[in-house]
């Protein structure tokens, strides 16, 4: 024992307290020293093997009991005898059926949308085509339709989104389903015309999510648009998409804009992200964030969820911006404004999240510091430029489902999820509640679309009135027992409002880049 400034410490202790330490002279190590070539091949086993509990019991069940036969190959049956879909493994659809029981819980719009209308059937005689992330949230909407009245077929809009369970359990249901988990391009591309080309069936409704569906039935099947009613879009991209059809005349069906609505703006991005950011980067790298340095691409409502969550954890958090109006609000959040040229060399973890392309390219690659993670979260792969990933002078080592190290010819290796595509969908899961908001708006859109007198919608773009936008929100409150307040009749002349709502105008955006792209005249734009 010592003696060391009033406390008696046994001799296993002293390591502990200046200006004792221990050095191994002969084993000096220095930790920021990149590993060689044989220590990187031994950790990535290692970690390998270790990291089966980062995944979702999902994720596990789904990659531990399934062959590696292509679906594509399989003739499958569910218990009815019907054959009209391509999954994984149809034995997997009790499971599935559970997800979606526990999904329901958490989507109480949705059900009490199902269980108001389904006497009605608004939807009867729609034939609605979707391609959107398969997972449970998703199959409590297509079940909904279905109860509303509507036939479904259905594919995956992203590769490595599928819940190969829920997709077995849908098509025990009865859907024509055709997406797995780590489709490849060609059966990406397969699964949606397998969903568009089927004889004795055409589609009068879209529900899109990044706007391939729509793409694929105008380069293939143009002709089929001459029975669409309308198309309803989710995401970012498959907005712009619609709006550059619009813009070169080349938009034939009215098509309803759901990512600019502000239940899908204020909820789904902002909210969704700012909970899944933290789950997707934490099951595939079980990286600690309090004191990383990030650099967040995009503040956007989706850009705004992840800085927050990340702030919250006490990570360094900088953001770069084209537009300077989310710049400013970026600057008055208490982040830093950079250009990512400015901050490559030193951030640990890069995260793009802007709809655009090449903003994260190889001369930005190439200056990462080593064990640098790079992912996104906007919904297409084009913002990483991971196909100048794949030379020859780079090597690919998987190291996690989902996770995989390039490394460069000095040794230094980049972390890369999900090959660049979305991460939180492609790695995690996403809050149910949030996506319940979104599902029941893409159900009202298209019932309105479906349902409109003709005239009501020409070949346009349009937006989801604000009506529409109340009575979702409207539809959530109750799960948390929330008690609104009502306008006298005195203060709702006061104001020159209905009583009901609407309580705010159709051009009033909840998101400020939004009022100013749908109001500002064009050159401004």
């Amino acid at each position: 024992t010592e003696n060391y400034g009033g406390l008696i410490l046994m001799s296993h202790m002293l390591p502990l307290f200046p200006p004792y330490s221990i050095q191994f002279a002969d084993q000096k190590q220095e930790f920021n020293k990149r590993p060689s070539k044989i220590g990187r091949r031994s950790l990535s086993r290692s970690i390998s093997q270790s990291s089966t509990d980062s995944y979702s019991s999902a994720a596990s069940y789904t990659d531990s009991s399934d062959d590696e036969t292509s679906p594509r190959d399989k003739q499958q049956k569910n218990s009815k005898g019907n054959g009209d879909f391509c999954i994984k493994n149809i034995k997997q659809a009790d499971f599935g059926r559970r997800e979606i029981e526990i999904a329901e819980q958490e989507m109480p719009a949705l059900m009490a949308l199902r269980k108001r209308a389904q006497g009605e059937k608004p939807l009867a005689g729609a034939k609605v085509v979707g391609c959107t992330h398969i997972t449970a949230q998703t199959a409590v909407l297509m079940e909904t339709l279905s109860a509303l009245g509507a036939q479904c077929r259905w594919a995956a809009c992203n590769i490595y989104s599928t819940q190969n369970e829920v997709a077995a359990a849908l098509a025990e249901g009865g859907f024509s389903v055709f997406a797995w988990k780590g489709e490849s391009e060609d059966d990406f591309w397969w699964c949606i015309d397998r969903c568009v080309n089927v004889e004795g069936w055409q589609p009068n409704m879209i529900l899109d999510d990044g706007g391939d569906l729509t793409h694929w039935i105008y380069k293939k099947y143009p002709n089929m648009f001459k029975k669409i009613k309308g198309i309803v879009e989710e995401s970012v991209t498959g907005v712009h998409r619609l709006y550059q059809l619009s813009k070169a005349g080349k938009l034939c069906v009215p098509a309803m804009n759901v990512n600019d609505s502000v239940t899908k703006q204020k909820f789904d991005n902002l909210y969704c992200c700012r909970e899944s950011i933290l789950d997707g980067l934490k099951r595939t790298t079980d990286v600690m964030f309090g004191g990383k340095q990030v650099v967040v691409c995009g503040y956007g409502e989706v850009g705004k969820g992840c800085c927050a969550a990340l702030k919250a954890m006490g990570s360094i958090v900088y953001v770069t911006e084209i537009d300077p109006i989310c710049a400013l609000q970026a600057c008055m959040d208490g982040f830093r404004l950079v250009k990512l040229s400015e901050v490559i060399r030193q951030v640990d973890i890069v995260i793009t999240c802007t709809g655009n392309k090449n903003v994260v390219v190889r001369d930005h690659l190439d200056r990462m510091k080593n064990s640098c993670i790079v992912c996104n979260m906007g919904h297409s792969n084009t913002e990483i430029d991971v196909a100048s990933l794949r030379t020859p002078e780079l090597t690919w080592e998987r190291v996690r489902s989902q996770v995989d190290h390039v490394i460069w010819p000095d040794g230094k290796r980049v972390v890369l999820l999900a090959e660049g595509r979305l991460l939180n969908l492609s790695c995690s899961t996403v809050p149910t509640f949030v996506l319940s908001i979104t599902a029941t708006t893409q159900a009202l859109a298209l019932i309105e679309l479906y349902n409109a007198p003709e005239g009501r919608y020409k070949q346009d773009v349009y937006l989801l009135p604000k009506k529409m936008d109340e009575y979702v929100a409207s539809l959530h409150l109750l799960t948390f027992d929330a008690h609104l307040t009502e306008l006298t009749d005195e203060q709702a002349k006061y104001l020159g409002l209905n009583k009901n709502g609407p309580f705010k105008p159709n051009y009033y955006r909840y998101s400020l880049k939004s009022a100013l792209r749908f109001s500002l005249p064009r050159f401004y734009c």
